[in-house]
């Protein structure tokens, strides 16, 4: 037998059918004589969705990292995820672990020095995308500064809120009622009327 591989397939709603992703790639496995380890299929689960919801992909993440297998085969990128970040973030673990990625739709292959070349520019872009995000932010910030806007939030004037809650007090409400209708924490009101 040759390389060690796994299917991973996702349809983001029942309706769709991941039968076709699974057909077209396990003829690859056969043509190609490489032992298929397990198949990992998120069925009606997002793309959008966190590692955490789309269980099948966690747990192919987690035979990956115990080195089950040599390499993922994935019908589309889009499969993988929907996000860059978090794509880049899967491309890094898949890295680090030595192990392969094959996208069948894209004709990418971590293997030849053509996918190696696209997933080190996806990670080159991810980090000019974080370094515009961060400066269009800093930018906004002394644009507002310099027009006199205080940043960071509004302090509360605590004379006025202890002045509501002995109000309160004084009528008969407990500290339960004048947390509901004070809308504040109970803690704090026990906090102010020390």
């Amino acid at each position: 037998m040759g390389e060690r591989v796994v299917i991973y397939v996702r349809v983001s709603t029942k309706s769709q059918n991941y039968q076709n992703q699974l057909t077209v790639l396990n003829e690859l496995v056969e043509k190609r004589d490489w032992e298929l380890m397990d198949v990992y299929i998120d069925n009606g689960i997002s793309g959008s969705k966190g590692r955490d919801k789309r269980v099948e992909f966690d747990r192919m993440c987690k035979d990956m990292i115990k080195g089950k297998f040599d390499r993922i085969l994935v019908w589309d990128i889009s499969r993988l995820g929907r996000s860059l970040k978090d794509l880049v973030e899967f491309l890094n673990e898949v890295n680090s672990v030595n192990c392969d990625l094959l996208i069948y739709q894209q004709s990418l292959d971590t293997k030849n020095i053509s996918g190696r070349m696209l997933f080190n520019m996806i990670g080159v872009f991810s980090e000019f995308e974080r370094e515009m995000i961060s400066e269009r932010v800093k930018l906004g910030l002394e644009r507002v500064k310099e027009k006199g806007v205080k940043l960071g939030r509004k302090k509360k004037n605590f004379d006025e809120i202890k002045s509501k809650i002995m109000k309160l007090k004084n009528d008969g409400f407990n500290i339960t009622n004048i947390s509901k209708e004070l809308k504040i924490n109970r803690n704090l009101i026990y906090k102010l009327i020390k």
